[in-house]
């Protein structure tokens, strides 16, 4: 069985097309378009302006813009794609077959990146509104700001395919809007684009006074590179390298208007002067103020989307506990995660309501995001030495990158005491969430005993047989973790012999596999013993939801057509001929006994790990099973030799 969608040319990483350059100024570039709305105003603070200030900071923006976003992210970031797919998880799933370290800086990467996605979201809405105080100066910011926020929390369920074709226009009008508010500001003022040249960023880190803290806030023009990268699977690499050309251009032209604006102002402090709205004229101050509106929306809307995408990966390669995921349209990829979503509305609402100005946000944002820029360098670095790229290359861009990002980590340690330290506690919530239930899972499957499922086939086929014992099932389909079809887990032997016995016509064993590629789905099947065991193995992307029921019943049929199997059952659906198939699945659920042996910090990552086992999806719900027909069985889970216990007999 094969997924319809997963052949190369869905993916298409490398094909271009007008329509899909469109889409991806819609989809992929949101958080760094929107990034004029507030970067100059973190660079500039509550210092002074002067040229030493504002043309070391446009120099810095257009060297970070051209190392960090163009070079490391579009040129060589995205060439590390699984089969068209980005993202850290996606280059995780890449190498994680050449060390169990690489998931170390998956988690990090992952987790910061999270952590980050909750301010994003509320600065850039909240630096579009505070437009309208140019107008009106004691306009109420907040209760607009969180009002547009719960509109755009609330529409996420419903999909996003309507409004998306939208998108890409819109964006397309906000980047032409910066272009020529960025040119019309240059006229008469080109000799800011004498900033070009990379001294006046080295004299401003060098020789002004707190240069390397300024960097914080020049680091905000680049936030969005890693989303990108995480949102190429929706377009393709070639299409965003085109978009790009075009972006990078009309954000150039604007970071250097503004920057000509805030020369006006020398000597003043920067409540003279917004230093966006400032390029504007009065009369088009408010369709101004509505487009960039929009493009924080649609940018907003665009990281919840890669959010949801990075949580169901996660779950998916086992790193943190399962969640509901829904489809709200079919458009490909496009997943949902209410209590993802819910959370983010939540900690977004949290934000707006804690820092109050968009002013307050960027002292915050963007600390987390450097940690995710430098573990996505590590594995980069790993990929590109697992592709043969000569090593002195592969040295060279490591240092080059990490050099750039530790800068702006340290940089960005300013702002740890100004609400720097929430989204980096986010961050390592985030982190032990997911060690804990990686590390428990590996515990479980270190303790997990198979038996080879050949020597039970006779007394399986005499149960069958054994009209004395009640049928408890025509079919009785377990799910287990064993990868080969001859192997299974003595808990499934136990649970079908020696408790209540449990007697099938059929008995099918079921494992889902999870491949490194995003969206197999092909399955084998094997008949261990005709018209009595059966093994099922699917393998699936790490991006594909598992539906088993769905995929089951498609499987059945496949074989009831071939012949493989044979369904007997006398009760039919007359009119459409269609077998009524009694199944049963049965899925065994652990528990932590009491007779274990373990060190105090294995005994606290365990308990944790139950606990969370506890709140998250049930199996049945997380397999996309039907909970008529599922029987959840919980077994003792013994981790540990247990002390031997000498016991005496008194006469």
């Amino acid at each position: 069985m094969n997924n319809s969608h997963s052949g190369a040319d869905e993916h298409a990483p490398d094909r271009f097309k007008w329509g899909g350059v469109l889409l991806a100024l819609g989809i992929v570039f949101g958080d760094l378009g929107t990034s004029p709305l507030y970067t100059f105003k973190a660079i500039i603070g509550e210092k002074a302006i002067s040229e030493q200030l504002v043309l070391g900071g446009v120099s810095a923006i257009f060297w970070t813009l051209f190392f960090q976003t163009t070079l490391k992210y579009v040129f060589i970031t995205m060439r590390a794609d699984n089969n068209g797919e980005g993202g850290i998880f996606s280059l995780y799933a890449l190498i994680r077959r050449y060390g169990k370290w690489v998931l170390w800086p998956a988690i990090i990467g992952g987790s910061f990146m999270i952590a980050d996605s909750l301010i994003t979201p509320p600065i850039s809405v909240t630096s579009a509104i505070e437009g309208l105080r140019v107008l009106k100066p004691d306009v109420p910011i907040m209760p607009i700001t969180i009002g547009i926020l719960i509109v755009l929390f609330l529409l996420q369920q419903s999909g996003t395919n309507r409004i998306g074709v939208f998108f890409g226009p819109a964006m397309v009008i906000w980047f032409s809007m910066l272009a020529i508010l960025g040119i019309t500001n240059l006229a008469g003022n080109f000799y800011v684009l004498k900033a070009i040249n990379p001294l006046y960023a080295y004299d401003l880190v060098v020789n002004y006074p707190g240069g390397l803290w300024v960097l914080g806030g020049v680091f905000l023009c680049t936030t969005g590179a890693e989303a990108l990268y995480a949102d190429m699977g929706h377009v393709g690499r070639r299409n965003i390298q085109v978009a790009w050309i075009f972006i990078k251009t009309a954000l150039l032209l604007c970071y250097f208007g503004e920057a000509a604006l805030l020369m006006k102002y020398e000597g003043q402090q920067l409540t003279a002067v917004d230093a966006f709205y400032g390029l504007v004229p009065k009369w088009f101050l408010i369709p101004s103020i509505v487009i960039a509106t929009a493009a924080t929306i649609i940018a907003s809307q665009a990281l919840l989307s890669g959010t949801f995408t990075l949580f169901n990966e996660a779950i998916r390669l086992n790193v943190w506990p399962r969640l509901r995921i829904e489809f709200p349209s079919d458009m490909r990829g496009q997943v949902y995660v209410p209590a993802v979503n819910w959370f983010m509305m939540l900690g977004c609402i949290g934000m707006v309501l804690h820092f109050k100005e968009s002013s307050n946000m960027e002292a915050a944002f963007g600390l987390s995001v450097t940690l995710t820029m430098l573990m996505t360098t590590v594995l980069l670095t790993v990929y590109l030495y697992t592709q043969r790229v000569p090593r002195i290359i592969v040295v060279l861009l490591f240092l080059t990158f990490t050099w750039i990002e530790v800068t702006f980590l340290v940089a960005n340690l300013s702002k740890f005491a100004h609400g720097g330290w929430l989204s980096l506690m986010i961050g390592l919530v985030l982190i032990s969430v997911m060690y804990i239930w990686y590390a428990g899972r590996m515990f479980k499957a270190k303790y997990r005993n198979f038996v080879d499922l050949r020597r039970y086939i006779p007394v399986l086929k005499e149960l069958s047989n054994d009209t004395d014992v009640p049928k408890y099932s025509t079919h009785l389909v377990y799910l287990t973790s064993a990868h080969k079809p001859d192997k299974v887990e003595d808990r499934v032997i136990a649970s079908i012999l020696h408790q209540q016995p449990k007697r099938a016509d059929l008995y099918w064993f079921v494992h889902v596999d999870v491949d490194d590629k995003p969206y197999t789905a092909t399955y084998t099947a094997k008949v261990i013993e005709p018209e009595e065991v059966v093994h099922i193995t699917f393998t699936l992307g790490f991006r594909i939801v598992p539906r088993i029921n769905i995929l089951f019943k498609k499987v059945v049929a496949e074989m009831v057509k071939n012949k493989e199997i044979t369904l007997v059952n006398k009760y039919f659906d007359p009119e459409n001929s269609n077998l009524l198939g009694d199944f049963r699945f049965v899925i065994l659920k652990s528990f932590l006994s009491v007779e274990n042996n373990l060190s105090l910090w294995d005994n606290i990552v365990m308990r944790i790990h139950f606990v969370l086992d506890k709140l998250s999806l049930p199996d049945a719900k997380a397999y996309g099973l039907d909970y008529s027909n599922v029987v959840t069985e919980h077994v003792p889970l013994i981790l540990g030799k247990t002390e031997n216990i000498t016991l005496k007999r008194e006469h």
